[in-house]
């Protein structure tokens, strides 16, 4: 058996976390978001699940999810702080199976959800999210055609 290390939670300023902390958790976030919206949906098959879930997770769409945001100013400044945190933080890993820019602007769009996770604005994360998925649902995503 494999000890760890007792964590005690406390409330972290999000301010003080880079890019990469943040966008490592409000992937997580907004996965199960949509996990649960897919399931409570009626999708119950895992080949299935997954294969929708990439409409609305995958890096080409948040990168076109959080274009979108900011050309019709969804966010505030301080979730545009913490996305422009995210986009620009150095990463050491490289983008699998898309460009760079698309790999930024998603890892943006995460870290925006993780420092609104940290802040415990749940209503405005689910507000985010439900937009998301009208957004992505109806096809609006067309006009943001990321590589």
């Amino acid at each position: 058996m494999i000890k760890t290390k007792k964590l005690i939670e406390k409330d972290v300023d999000p301010d003080t976390l880079n890019g990469q902390t943040l966008a490592y958790l409000g992937d997580a976030v907004y996965e199960v978001i949509i996990r649960r919206h897919l399931v409570k949906g009626g999708i119950v098959k895992p080949q299935v699940l997954q294969r929708e879930a990439t409409h609305y997770v995958s890096a080409k769409a948040q990168a076109a999810l959080i274009t979108k945001m900011q050309d019709e100013e969804k966010l505030t400044e301080a979730e545009l702080a913490a996305f422009r945190r995210g986009r620009n933080a150095k990463s050491h890993t490289k983008a699998k199976n898309t460009s760079l820019k698309t790999y930024q602007l998603s890892t943006g769009f995460e870290a925006m959800i993780g420092y609104l996770d940290l802040l415990n604005k749940n209503d405005r994360i689910q507000e985010l999210a439900d937009w998301c998925i009208e957004t992505v649902e109806e096809d609006g995503l067309k006009d943001y055609d990321f590589k």
